[in-house]
């Protein structure tokens, strides 16, 4: 089973799906701007299988001027490519790009143009291996009567019929071979499936030119079976392949195809989710999907927004909340103006970093793409040494010609070239179905090599909302307090909001002081709510910078009515994880810039014995630094801007879903649920993938040192050749799937909570 192109491109030139190259329009209009000068384009190229094919597009468009940067994905068959708008005065044609991967011996096209290649291909895969399989049987029992002894007339008659069945069997299911065999060949490259090609052709010949001088044996059962074989291991990559991928492909059916607009003069029409744009009014009806961000203008309903945070138990929504991509909308009709485009929405964004996580360039995966850089043309010379050895040694022709097919076919590293991706899809898939989006495949190996987490406090190792602590206030003070703080945005005021059910009082003449508080004036005087400065400005008070709680006052005329104290929730499981990070061999640390005394009670708490309080962004990167030179690997959970310089300095950064875009875009992981255990989870994950990849590079290469030398040494046939070739794949795909086995999260219906494995 090879891991490369296996005649992508033939077979869905066959269905029809091949594709001519995409306008400039159309190019310009699928890219993005990513500001300074660069945009951004991505193009399926579903002909890509392998690590060589990767090397070969992203060379190819590299060398382009125009090209700042280029990465292929091997699940998701997309190559993203960052290039400057202008060069020098001149604008760039993007056209030009896409007929450079053209030119590379791949096709590309826009994502969305067509149908659903995956299953064409799969469907083409499985006739062809229904046809070989009808065609080897039927030879078999024609070689039954050839080796129960017919005489020589009989003998070459079932010979020629043999030939007469294995041709047509060998043009449909060897297509897949010689198309992605010819295509590399034509733009001056080789790739795993030329070996495989002329192995097919010189067995085919060989007994050909048996039967013409009318010889004892030919080998058309073998070949016929070889490729029977081949395909067999070659649709269960494809399938396996899928498996792998259902996550992203789940998520992909989750966005809804179109979407009705209404238009200014009141009229409906119906759009493709592409064609709405932001500032566009979309009615989403009770069990639709939200097609893009946006913000609810008229209706109340329920929506399941479990795909962005996790949570079974649906949302309220009414007029002026933001609706994300992907989410249900359950009871009520919705009026949703949109606030960005289907590919800038929330949706398209974990999308993209699900099919980012497969693409990285991680140490593993280097390796596995050299090695398979080198593979065809050791290949060849090792098959070309064994035909000359036992041609003159053994003076045998026709035998060394076996032997050196059975070595064509037997060292494909096949196994060797999908022993890392097929182990980070698994994973990726895996993570993202605890609620953790992996940006980069190359990020879960730096995770797994950490030793040393770095908390923020505030938004991290908290919820970022504090709740009211002290309640024995009296009802009616703490309603009135409420009715003030209802007019401000402030955390403390929402939260002393948020602490009081049933109506409050209304106050006409309010305003916010920025930075101090709320005032209302009333007939009975003027009521403040805020800090102490603020609300008793005539009592001599001294900021408490010791205090470990924050404290808001309330007051009347400059005299002290009440004081509320409230305090950050800390996020779900953050003892726990803290706990199991520990058990993992890392050391842990609080660096924040609240408060001393908030982050020494938050400490104690959670169970971290270091930390430090008052830290500028700055000194949190410093932070990072300073590990780093001591030789340690550090993992860093922040949310806010202030955190941004922190993650991205560290080995490897993991951010929560609340996080600011800022926060998030620096993060190697985001992590979409409430619960902390998902970055101990994250870990493990990640350690248990880089034992699986270890594990396959193991198996692969282990495979080659017994296999290689058998056949050399003549004692593998064509057909056990092939047949070892496939199961060494089959294994190691299997391998990477265990990873679904291991203990994962559950999630508990009851509470809507995350429990984490």
């Amino acid at each position: 089973m090879s891991c490369c192109a296996p005649g992508a491109e033939g077979a869905l030139e066959q269905a029809g799906l091949k594709r001519a190259l995409p306008s400039s329009e159309e190019l310009m209009l699928a890219s993005r701007d990513l500001g300074q000068g660069l945009r951004q384009t991505d193009l399926s190229v579903p002909g890509v299988y392998c690590g060589a094919c990767i090397s070969t597009i992203e060379n190819a468009l590299t060398k382009m001027p125009e090209v700042e940067r280029a990465r292929v994905n091997l699940s998701s068959k997309r190559v993203s490519i960052v290039w400057k708008h202008e060069i020098d005065g001149v604008a760039t044609n993007p056209v030009d790009i896409a007929k450079v991967v053209a030119s590379s011996g791949y096709e590309a096209h826009l994502f969305g143009s067509g149908e659903d290649t995956s299953d064409a291909l799969r469907n083409q895969l499985i006739r062809a291996v229904g046809l070989t399989g009808f065609a080897a049987v039927n030879i078999m029992l024609l070689s039954i009567s050839v080796w129960s002894g017919a005489d020589a007339s009989t003998r070459d008659m079932f010979h020629w019929i043999s030939a007469l069945i294995a041709a047509p069997a060998l043009i449909y299911g060897g297509r897949f071979f010689y198309q992605s065999a010819y295509n590399a060949l034509k733009h001056g490259r080789t790739n795993m499936d030329v070996p495989i090609a002329l192995a097919i052709t010189l067995s085919y010949s060989v007994s050909i030119w048996e039967t013409m001088h009318s010889g004892e044996h030919a080998w058309f059962d073998a070949t016929v079976s070889l490729l029977f074989f081949l395909l067999i291991g070659r649709t269960l990559d494809h399938v396996m392949r899928d498996r792998a991928r259902s996550a992203i492909a789940g998520l992909a059916r989750l966005s809804p195809r179109g979407a009705t607009v209404l238009l200014e003069d009141g009229q409906r029409e119906y759009r493709s989710v592409t064609d709405i744009i932001p500032d566009d009014r979309v009615v989403i009806a009770a069990g639709d999907r939200v097609p893009v961000d946006g913000k609810i203008l008229s209706g109340n309903s329920d929506l399941d927004v479990s795909i962005a945070n996790g949570e079974s138990a649906p949302r309220v929504v009414r007029a002026g909340d933001l609706v994300q991509a992907g989410t249900l909308n359950l009871t009520g009709p919705l009026v949703v103006q949109a606030t960005a485009l289907a590919r800038d929405s929330f949706l398209s964004e974990i999308i993209g970093l699900m099919e980012a996580a497969e693409g990285g360039r991680a140490r593993y995966r280097r390796l596995a793409d050299r090695a398979a850089q080198y593979y065809s043309p050791v290949v060849h010379v090792l098959a070309l040494i064994s035909f000359i050895a036992w041609g003159v040694v053994g003076g045998d022709w026709k035998q060394a010609m076996l032997i050196a097919i059975a070595v064509l076919i037997i060292t494909c590293p096949c196994a060797l070239g999908i022993a890392v991706p097929v182990v980070q899809v698994v994973a990726a898939g895996r993570l993202f179905k605890n609620g953790i989006m992996v940006k980069d495949g190359s990020a879960m190996e730096r995770l797994a090599e950490a030793n040393t987490v770095l908390f923020d406090k505030t938004g991290t190792l908290t919820m970022g909302e504090p709740r009211l602590v002290n309640k024995d206030i009296s009802t009616e003070t703490i309603r009135l307090a409420a009715g003030i703080a209802v007019n401000s945005r402030h955390p403390l005021s929402q939260a002393l909001y948020r602490a009081v059910s049933g109506p409050l009082p209304v106050f006409d003449n309010v305003v916010e002081i920025p930075g101090s508080g709320v005032e209302a004036k009333t007939s009975s005087g003027i009521y403040r709510l805020g800090n102490r400065r603020f609300a008793c400005p005539d009592i001599s008070t001294e900021c408490d910078n010791q205090a470990a709680t924050s404290e808001v006052v309330l007051s009347l005329d400059g005299q002290e009515m009440a004081q509320f104290q409230f305090e950050d929730s800390v996020r779900p499981g953050a003892a726990v994880a803290v706990a199991q990070l520990a058990h993992n061999g890392f050391s842990a640390e609080i660096v924040s810039g609240d408060r001393p005394a908030a982050v020494a009670t938050l400490a104690q708490r959670v169970g971290i014995a270091i930390w430090q309080g008052t830290l500028a962004p700055s000194e949190k990167a410093s932070r990072c630094a300073a590990l780093a030179d001591a030789g340690r690997k550090v993992l860093m959970v922040g949310d806010g801007i202030n955190d941004a310089p922190a993650l991205a300095s560290a080995h490897v950064s993991m951010a929560p879903a609340t996080a600011a875009d800022i926060g998030r875009q620096a993060a190697d992981f985001v992590f979409m649920r409430d619960d902390l255990r998902a970055v101990s989870f994250a870990v493990e994950t990640s350690r248990q993938a880089g034992r699986l990849i270890r594990q396959n590079f193991a198996l692969a290469v282990g495979y080659n040192i017994i296999a290689v030398p058998i056949a050399l040494a003549g004692y593998a046939t064509p057909m056990i050749a092939a047949i070892a070739m496939s199961t060494s794949s089959i294994i190691v795909v299997a391998n990477a799937l265990r990873l679904n086995g291991f203990d994962r999260a559950k999630a508990t219906t009851e509470t809507g909570k995350v429990s984490f494995a």
